[in-house]
C-alpha cells in the first residue's frame, strides 16, 4: 500500500472514531446536564460545561480531518494537511482556557460550599466516566497525529473530571466534606493545563517549522554525508509537514570521482535518509564539486 494510500486510510479511520466519540459526549452532555439541575450540583453542570467545550473541540477536530483529506490545488500544494495542527493549536488554548476557569470556579467552590444530593451526583458521574472510557478507547484504535492526539487529552480530561467528581461524591456522601469537590477540581485543572501547555509547544513548534522531535539534524547532516561521492552537506532543513509527516530539503556537494549518475546518487542518498530515519518526501540538490553557490545560504 503507497503512503498516500495508507494517509487516506487512516483519515478514514480517524472521522468513524471521531464521529462515535461525538456521539458519546453529546448524550454525556445531556446527561450531566439533567443530573446537575436535579442534584444541584454545580460541579456536575462545571463538568457539563466542560463536555460542551471538549464537544466543539471535537467538532472542529473532526473538521480537520475532512478537510485534511481534500486533494492538494496549485494554490495550495501541500493540500489543508496544516488545518490538523492550527485545530490542535485550538484545541490547546481552549484546555488551557478551561482549566484555569476550573481553577476559578474550585477556588470559589472550596471557601463557598452548597449542599448536594451526592448520590445523584455519583450515579451520574459514573455514567459520564463510563462514556469517557469508551471514547478515549475509540481514539486510541484510530492512527494517532497530534490533531487526534488533542481530540484525546479532551476526553481524557472529561474522564478525570468524572472520577474527581465521583471521588468527591463517595467522600461527601460518608463525611459531608463539600470543600473536597474543589481541591479535586482544582487538582484536574492544573494536570490538563500542565498537558496542554506540551500540545501547544509541539503544535507551535510544526508552524515554525523546527526539525522535528526525534529527528538530530546533525546526524542525519552526517549519514548523507557516509554516502560515497558525498563531500559535503549544506543548506539542510528537516521539519514537519504535519504530524507524523517530516519533510527534508538540503544541497550535497559532490566529488564527481564516483561513476555513478547523479540520479543513482540522488537515489542512494534518499533511501539513506528513508530507511535510517523514515523521511520520505524529500528535496535535495545536486551540486558537482566546482559549483559556486548564488544567494544566502542557511
Amino acid at each position: 500500500m503507497s503512503h498516500e494510500s495508507r494517509t487516506r486510510e487512516a483519515r478514514r479511520l480517524q472521522s468513524r472514531q471521531l464521529v462515535l466519540v461525538i456521539a458519546l459526549s453529546v448524550g454525556t452532555l445531556l446527561i450531566e446536564v439533567a443530573g446537575g439541575l436535579l442534584s444541584g450540583s454545580l460541579a456536575l453542570l462545571s463538568d457539563a460545561g466542560h463536555v460542551l467545550t471538549d464537544l466543539l473541540a471535537l467538532v472542529l477536530s473532526l473538521m480537520a480531518v475532512r478537510f485534511a483529506s481534500l486533494p492538494a490545488t496549485p494554490a495550495k500544494s501541500y493540500g489543508y494537511h496544516r488545518l490538523e495542527i492550527l485545530t490542535a493549536l485550538l484545541n490547546g488554548a481552549l484546555l488551557i482556557a478551561m482549566s484555569a476557569g476550573i481553577l476559578y470556579k474550585a477556588t470559589r467552590r472550596f471557601f463557598e460550599p452548597v449542599p448536594i444530593e451526592s448520590r445523584t451526583m455519583m450515579a451520574v458521574a459514573l455514567a459520564g466516566l463510563l462514556a469517557n472510557v469508551a471514547g478515549v478507547v475509540l481514539l486510541s484504535r484510530a492512527p494517532q497525529n497530534l490533531n487526534l492526539h488533542g481530540a484525546r487529552m479532551h476526553v481524557v480530561g472529561d474522564a478525570l473530571s468524572s472520577v474527581g467528581v465521583l471521588v468527591a461524591g463517595g467522600i461527601i456522601a460518608l463525611t459531608g466534606w463539600a470543600r473536597l469537590d474543589a481541591i479535586v477540581g482544582g487538582a484536574i485543572a492544573v494536570v490538563i493545563a500542565l498537558g496542554s501547555l506540551g500540545l501547544v509547544r509541539e503544535a507551535v513548534d510544526i508552524l515554525l517549522e523546527a526539525t522535528p522531535a526525534g529527528i538530530d539534524l546533525d546526524l542525519v547532516s552526517r549519514a548523507i554525508a557516509t554516502v560515497p561521492g558525498v563531500i559535503e552537506v549544506h543548506d539542510l532543513h528537516i521539519w514537519s509537514i504535519t504530524t507524523g509527516l517530516p519533510a527534508l530539503s538540503g544541497h550535497v556537494r559532490l566529488d564527481g570521482q564516483e561513476p555513478q549518475t547523479s540520479d543513482e546518487m540522488l537515489n542512494r542518498i534518499k533511501q539513506t535518509v528513508r530507511d535510517r530515519f523514515g523521511i520520505v518526501h524529500t528535496t535535495i540538490q545536486i551540486e558537482t564539486r566546482g559549483y559556486q553557490e548564488l544567494g544566502e545560504v542557511h
